[in-house]
């Protein structure tokens, strides 16, 4: 049951076109993270604008993306929610799709105790108890924070694998990884930590920057995990003005328009996810620039 997720999972845009899901473009992306070396696709995140789906848009991404990665990459559907009913049922819905994981946010808005959130991810792991599970923390969009010792209980569920960590905390991190033990993975949320968590135990990232670069976070990653740290300290060097452009305005903005740019996918976002300003849009073209994904 404990299958490794390591490297570099994408935390997969949404591509809309005239406000609706551009199912074509979907497949496109797939296809495009198989051939640059991705290991992983991750649809229907934060990433992927996820609270502005539907819930039938929802479950139509996930299944075309499972569709066309065709058992050539993972699949770890984003099924999380405040509703630990509505999470029941994406979840459920992501096992008979065929999902190999599913990624589960820690509900947002309602704060819940340290107890409700055991529950909560206890409740959906026994409802698709052969689906690998990954509990995503991400404490600045959620409210709450899963703690350690939560972490460490849903740990010993033994479809609960592993946690997305992105509380921005590489103590926080190291502690996870102590207190779990090594058959529990621990990724990163955020790019510009990944190789500070990868040496002190991380598998890889869940990342938001392989939309762009898929094979140079995935090279970072294996770097890493094949423990050769100069060439990953290189990587991440060369990467991390990057990592930090894509939060100069909230993330999945700069992303998509730093994809736009270079010709992956139509600018749109859904309300309440809107263009990005100006003069930050100029800021983002120069680090892209300076970066060599677009030409000067």
């Amino acid at each position: 049951m404990r299958r490794q997720f390591q490297g570099s999972l994408v935390a997969m845009v949404t591509p809309f076109r005239d406000g609706r899901v551009d199912e074509a473009k979907v497949r496109e992306l797939v296809d495009f993270h198989v051939a640059h070396g991705t290991d992983g696709l991750v649809p229907c995140g934060t990433t992927g604008e996820s609270p502005t789906l539907s819930h039938d848009e929802h479950k139509r991404v996930v299944e075309i993306v499972i569709e066309q990665a065709a058992g050539r990459i993972p699949v770890v559907a984003g099924t999380g929610s405040n509703s630990t009913a509505e999470a029941f049922d994406l979840t459920v819905h992501a096992a008979r799709a065929g999902a190999t994981g599913a990624l589960l946010v820690s509900p947002y808005y309602n704060k819940p105790t340290q107890e409700g959130l055991y529950r909560h991810f206890r409740t959906i792991a026994e409802a698709a108890p052969e689906l690998p599970q990954i509990v995503y923390n991400i404490q600045s969009r959620t409210a709450v924070n899963v703690e350690t010792d939560t972490l460490a209980r849903l740990a010993q569920i033994p479809n609960i694998v592993g946690v997305k960590e992105a509380s921005g905390s590489l103590d926080q991190m190291t502690a996870v990884v102590l207190a779990c033990g090594p058959d529990f993975t621990v990724l990163s949320g955020d790019d510009n930590l990944t190789l500070p968590l990868m040496a002190v135990g991380g598998r890889g990232v869940i990342s938001v920057l392989a939309n762009l670069l898929p094979r140079e976070v995935a090279d970072l990653t294996h770097a890493a995990l094949d423990g050769d740290w100069k060439r990953a300290r290189d990587l991440h060097w060369k990467l991390y003005p990057l990592c930090k452009a894509m939060f100069i305005e909230t993330n999945p903005i700069p992303i998509k328009e730093a994809m736009a740019m270079a010709g992956l996918i139509h600018p749109e976002w859904r309300l309440p996810m809107c263009p990005m300003g100006s003069a930050n849009r100029e800021r983002l073209r120069t680090v892209l620039t300076d970066g060599g994904v677009l030409r000067a």
